[in-house]
C-alpha cells in the first residue's frame, strides 16, 4: 500500500513543526514514529526534511505512506465480498450475516479479514486489516475498513469522540433495523441502561446499575405487524447507539421486553420455539410443515446496520451510505 498525501500550508502557527502539525490533522504517535522510520516519508517543496522541520506559509508538505506487508496472521480465502465503496484511504463493506470480521481459532477462515487479505492479494498489494466499527458475526450491514495507518488513526478517533460526546460527536454514526417481539411502546424514547459482562459467562451481557458502564441507546418505532405463522407482533425498529457496548441494542431490547427475532442468546424462548416447529416438521416428513417451519426461522438475530455517515478522514468531505435489510430479515415481515 502506497499512498501520497498532499497539504498546501496555508495557516500556520509561529514556529510550529511537521510533528505538530500533522498531530492536528489526526495523525498517532504511532503514525510519526512510523514514518520516521523512512527518511523519504516526508517532502517539503521537493525536498525531504525531517518532522522537525519549521513549517512557514505557502509550504508543500508531502506525506509518504508506505505499507509493504500485509497481515501475516490472516490467510488469504476467496469469498463473496461486497464492496459498497473504496478510495485511496478506505473501504466501506456491506458484511453478510454469519461473517466473522477477524479470524480466530473457532473461525480461522471465513471472515471479513480472510475475504479483503484475497481481494488484495489478486491486486498484488499489501494489505494490513484495521476494521474500524465492528458488527457481531451475525449482525449484517456496513461496516469501514481503513487502508492505511493514517486514516486508520483519524477514524479510530472518531469512534472515540463519539464514545465520548455521544450523538452531537462530529464522528461515525450509524443507524441500525431490528425486527424484535411486540408492539413497542413508546414508539420513540432513549435507554439510558449501564451493561456488565454477567457472572460466570464470558460473552453475556446483562443491564446491570451497581457494576455496569453507561450504555445509551436511540430507538424509533417503524412499523409493526402480525406475523401469520407466528401469529405473534412484530415491530421493526430503528436504533443509533451513543455507546458502543458489546451486545447493546440486543441487551437493551431485551431489558425494554422487547428481544430481538432470531437471538438465541438474549430470547432463548423464541429461538427454541421456531426450532421446535422445525423438528415437528422433519418427524413428520411434511414438505409443507417443513417449508412452514424454515420460513419462519430466522438463523441469527434480526438486526442489520444499515445507514453509516461520517466525514472522510483525509478530505473531510461528508460520506454516507445506506444499504437495505437481507432477506432473511424481509421475511420476517411477511404478514
Amino acid at each position: 500500500m502506497q499512498r501520497k498525501i498532499t497539504y498546501y500550508v496555508d495557516k500556520i502557527k509561529p514556529g510550529q513543526k511537521i510533528s505538530g502539525f500533522l498531530k492536528e490533522k489526526g495523525y498517532s504517535e504511532q503514525n510519526l514514529v512510523n514514518l520516521k522510520k523512512n527518511l523519504k516519508s516526508i517532502e517539503v517543496n521537493d525536498t525531504y526534511v525531517y518532522q522537525n522541520y519549521v513549517l512557514q506559509q505557502g509550504d508543500i508538505l508531502n506525506v509518504y505512506i508506505r505499507e509493504t506487508e500485509s497481515s501475516r496472521q490472516i490467510i488469504p480465502i476467496e469469498l463473496p465480498i461486497d464492496i459498497v465503496y473504496e478510495d485511496e484511504d478506505l473501504l466501506v463493506v456491506n458484511k453478510p450475516a454469519g461473517m466473522p470480521i477477524h479470524p480466530s481459532r473457532n473461525n480461522p477462515d471465513n471472515s471479513l479479514g480472510n475475504a479483503l487479505a484475497w481481494y488484495y492479494k489478486q491486486k498484488q498489494q499489501a494489505f494490513v486489516f484495521r476494521c474500524i466499527n465492528r458488527l457481531d458475526r451475525d449482525t449484517s450491514g456496513l461496516t469501514i475498513v481503513a487502508k492505511h495507518m493514517v486514516s486508520g488513526a483519524i477514524l479510530a478517533q472518531m469512534v472515540a469522540a463519539k464514545s465520548r460526546d455521544g450523538l452531537q460527536a462530529q464522528g461515525i454514526h450509524r443507524e441500525y433495523l431490528a425486527i424484535v417481539e411486540g408492539n413497542v411502546e413508546p414508539a420513540e424514547g432513549v435507554i439510558d441502561a449501564p451493561i456488565a459482562r454477567k457472572e460466570s459467562r464470558c460473552l453475556e451481557r446483562v443491564v446491570d446499575y451497581e457494576k455496569g458502564n453507561r450504555a445509551i441507546t436511540h430507538y424509533q418505532k417503524l412499523k409493526t405487524w402480525k406475523n401469520a405463522r407466528s401469529n405473534k407482533k412484530m415491530s421493526l425498529v430503528a436504533l443509533q447507539l451513543e455507546t458502543g457496548r458489546t451486545h447493546q441494542i440486543r441487551v437493551h431490547m431485551a431489558y425494554l421486553g422487547h428481544p430481538l427475532i432470531g437471538d438465541f442468546l438474549y430470547n432463548p424462548a423464541y429461538a427454541a420455539n421456531q426450532l421446535d416447529r422445525l423438528a415437528h416438521a422433519e418427524e413428520n416428513d411434511s414438505c409443507m410443515g417443513k417449508k412452514a417451519a424454515t420460513d419462519l426461522l430466522i438463523h441469527r438475530q434480526a438486526l442489520h446496520a444499515h445507514k453509516i455517515s461520517f466525514p472522510h478522514p483525509m478530505t473531510g468531505k461528508p460520506m454516507e451510505f445506506s444499504v437495505s435489510m437481507p432477506t432473511d430479515m424481509k421475511n420476517l415481515m411477511k404478514i
